[in-house]
C-alpha cells in the first residue's frame, strides 16, 4: 500500500513562507509525475504545482514565481517551498503521486495565512 505523508503546515503571516513536505513509501521515481494540489473550503481542488520523473515541472499561475516544487530521491521526500504566502493561499494543501492513471493522495496538510 503505497502511502504519502505531508507535514510542514501552519499558520503564517501574510508575506511568510512555509516549506511543504510530502514523504513517500515508496520510490518516488515509480510515480510518472507527484505534485501538490490544494483545497480552499467551498472551493474545488485545484494543481499548484507537479513535476514528472523526467523533471518537468509545471506551475499553476499564482504559483509562478512564488512557489518551489523539488524532490529528494534518497530521502523518497517531495517538498514545496512557498514564499511571499497571501490569505487567499490559505487552504489544505495535498500531495499527489500518479502512477500511469492511478491517483494517489496524502491526507492533506492545513495552511492558513493570517493578513
Amino acid at each position: 500500500q503505497v502511502q504519502l505523508v505531508e507535514s510542514g503546515g501552519g499558520l503564517v503571516q501574510a508575506g511568510g513562507s512555509l516549506r511543504l513536505s510530502c514523504r513517500v513509501s515508496d520510490n518516488i521515481f515509480n510515480f510518472n509525475v507527484m505534485g501538490w494540489y490544494r483545497q480552499a473550503p467551498g472551493q474545488q481542488r485545484e494543481l499548484v504545482a507537479n513535476i514528472n520523473v523526467g523533471g518537468v515541472i509545471n506551475y499553476a499561475d499564482f504559483a509562478k514565481g512564488r512557489f518551489t516544487i523539488s524532490r529528494d530521491g534518497a530521502k523518497r521526500t517531495v517538498y514545496l517551498q512557498m514564499s511571499r504566502l497571501q490569505p487567499g493561499d490559505t487552504a489544505v494543501y495535498y500531495c499527489n503521486g500518479k502512477i500511469l492513471r492511478r491517483d494517489y493522495w496524502g491526507q492533506g496538510t492545513q495552511v492558513t495565512v493570517s493578513s
